[in-house]
């Protein structure tokens, strides 16, 4: 049996099987809620600077901090995410056979996950997640045609909606990254645009389980995304955890609200000043939890360094110039991502390089 039809199993066992189970050291509880900045997005999304400049000075203060916020009046329909949220419930609850038919492949980012075994044997995460490539200016619907070719013809709304909503987060990214130059006081507020027009982006529908025995398993365990920028939206069931001043907090869900969390890719683009947001979920003993997860990506041949404002500020660079494509291989290939990928990746990236 598969991991993907192991976890479809064990829902409806009262015990844990031993390779889903996190040593105790993983499971610490989480006791006080993560006090982060809730970003009002109105003001600059009018292009008012009083309020634009506000937004700024809130996200620099959480990224410096922990790498996580929150956005409001973000301008995403709110009629499009509950959609998105049916839909992905429509995959989730196809039966198991057809489900494991567009099983992601070793060594492929796409497609459906059960517990990621057939990359690890131990400290599998509790959840299920099919994942699929978005980018905004390609010639084809990429969502939609990745649905029809692997679901079949009846889940071509499906990917429609989806690809709206790709769209959606695409445009909310981008929105973003001017809000992050401005707060690093990069004199070029549309600075990181090239970077991260022609990125291909990774959108990640998550569902979790319930589980009877909640306190030994992990939705997802403790890591950084290698990615840039993370824009999820949680359901109310709740179960994120970001780790901060050296213990884990809980983020209670926030109707119409997105989560932003900063990446590996970006604290490397930040000089180091931003923090890769550490963060772990949590599952529910009686109810599943859902999420959507849409990870800004830049372009995969860019070389990515810090702009030259902060590094004549800091008087450093703290990382080697490198890709996307360079780190999404360590990742997919070498490393299971976690709170040390960057600094690990780095190692991996000046030792494999040839001597001249």
């Amino acid at each position: 049996m598969n991991s993907g039809e192991l976890l479809c199993e064990v829902e409806v066992e009262a015990h844990v099987p031993k390779n889903f189970i996190w040593p105790k050291e993983y499971l610490e509880d989480a006791d006080e809620e993560l006090k982060a900045p809730i970003v009002d997005l109105d003001g600059f999304l009018k292009g008012e600077d009083e309020a634009t400049q506000h937004a700024s000075k809130l996200i620099n203060e959480a990224c410096l901090n922990h790498g996580f916020f929150q956005v409001i009046n973000h301008g995403v329909d709110v009629n499009l995410i509950a959609k998105a949220y049916d839909e992905m419930d429509t995959i989730f609850k196809l039966p198991n056979q057809r489900k494991m038919s567009v099983y992601k492949a070793p060594g492929s980012m796409w497609g459906y996950s059960g517990a990621h075994a057939h990359r690890f044997s131990s400290k599998l995460p509790w959840k299920e997640t099919f994942s699929f490539p978005y980018h905004h200016n390609a010639l084809e619907p990429l969502v939609t045609n990745y649905f029809k070719s692997t679901l079949g013809t009846d889940f071509q709304q499906a990917g429609a909606t989806l690809e709206k909503y790709c769209k959606a987060m695409k445009e909310l990214g981008m929105k973003l990254t001017e809000l992050l130059a401005i707060s690093l006081e990069v004199e070029d507020r549309l600075h990181y645009k090239e970077l991260f027009d022609e990125g291909l982006s990774i959108m990640r529908l998550n569902n979790y389980p319930s589980c009877q025995q909640p306190n030994l398993v992990l939705g997802t365990g403790p890591h950084c995304d290698p990615t840039s920028i993370t824009l999820l939206h949680q359901d109310q069931v709740g179960g994120l955890q970001v780790f901060s001043d050296n213990k884990w907090h809980f983020v209670p869900p926030l109707p119409n609200a997105f989560v932003v969390n900063i990446g590996d890719t970006f604290t490397a683009l930040s000089n180091g000043r931003y923090k890769s947001c550490l963060h772990r979920a949590v599952v529910n003993e009686h109810k599943d939890r859902r999420s959507l997860a849409f990870f800004l990506c830049p372009k995969e041949n860019k070389v990515l360094r810090p702009h030259q404002d902060i590094i004549h500020k800091d008087g450093t660079k703290m990382y080697p110039d490198f890709t996307w494509s360079d780190l999404l291989l360590f990742t997919q290939k070498y490393y299971r991502a976690d709170q040390s990928t960057l600094s690990n990746f780095t190692h991996w990236l000046l030792s494999s390089k040839p001597h001249t």
